[in-house]
């Protein structure tokens, strides 16, 4: 499907003679938004392939995966499972409630057991316990993964120089580059802190997917706030007032981060003038439900 192509109108974008288009992938589906409907759409064929009447997957108690993964078992008729990192605390945070109004069977393990959850043996407990499902791994990060995020980069209208993405688990990214092929220049904004290490995560998936290495993309490290889920006020301010100017919302975990960064390079002269660049909105806004309520912020 495709999503809307939208250029942003922005006094520093002029100054620095800039064009920027945000790629709205967070309007692909109300609840299976951006890149985790790319991510889920192969994996969920190849378990009705494969006769899998259930998902299991991974994720932390905000994980906009596991809310995808229980709203798409929902909407296409898979039981799911999430095993969630720590322990269990009622009442169920929003993402957590929300995963479990749409059917999800939550099971909580120490984060000394979630540190398992891509080890042979552990996996096949996993696969025992629960009558052989089709098991994800955390953030839905795989070949079928990979291969649903190189059509992120198919209906791009638009010219341009430079393409930038959030990061997590480096799939979607993965997939950008790969749908690529050597063509423009990728920019992944970690959301980690030393995000560094997705450098060779992310190749192996490229090489995985397609077989080919690609040297047209880096890593800007920069922008993480103190680590994954982690803000400082200037993030909350830049967010509150880039939704003020361009009536388009962020969260703080992934697009915050990356439009964040993304502005003080141009800011910086980064881009050279006449750039062109696509900034990829991955989704994830369920989040904020749960961030305000952490926070105690209202709204």
């Amino acid at each position: 499907m495709e999503t809307p192509l939208q250029q942003l109108q922005d006094p520093l974008l002029l100054e620095q003679e800039v064009a920027l288009y945000i790629k709205r992938e967070d309007l692909l589906h109300p609840e299976i938004s951006g890149n985790k409907w790319r991510k889920l759409k192969y994996n969920l064929r190849e378990a009705k392939r494969l006769h899998h009447h259930t998902v299991l997957t991974f994720g932390g108690a905000y994980s906009n995966h596991i809310a995808a993964t229980a709203a798409a078992g929902k909407a296409y008729g898979f039981g799911t499972i999430g095993i969630i990192r720590g322990e269990e605390h009622l009442p169920l945070n929003p993402t957590l409630r929300f995963a479990a109004s749409c059917g999800m069977e939550l099971e909580y393990v120490s984060r000394e057991t979630y540190r398992q959850k891509a080890e042979p043996k552990f996996l096949q407990e996993l696969s025992d316990q629960y009558n052989q499902p089709y098991i994800l791994p955390e953030g839905g990060t795989n070949n079928f993964a990979v291969k649903g995020c190189t059509e992120i980069v198919e209906d791009i209208a638009a010219d341009y120089d430079y393409i930038c993405c959030a990061s997590g688990t480096g799939g979607t990214l993965a997939g950008i580059i790969a749908g690529l092929a050597g063509e423009k220049k990728v920019l992944g904004f970690p959301a980690l802190k030393g995000g560094g290490f997705l450098q060779e995560d992310i190749k192996q998936l490229v090489y995985g997917y397609s077989g080919r290495e690609f040297s047209n993309w880096q890593l800007i490290t920069d922008y993480h706030f103190g680590g994954y889920a982690k803000v400082k006020p200037e993030l909350l301010a830049f967010m509150h007032a880039f939704q003020q100017q361009h009536h388009i919302p962020l969260e703080p975990i992934y697009t915050g981060k990356m439009f964040y960064g993304l502005f003080d390079l141009v800011r910086q002269g980064y881009f050279p003038k006449g750039s062109r660049i696509v900034a990829i909105h991955t989704g994830g806004l369920q989040g904020n439900a749960g961030f305000r309520e952490r926070l105690g912020v209202e709204g």
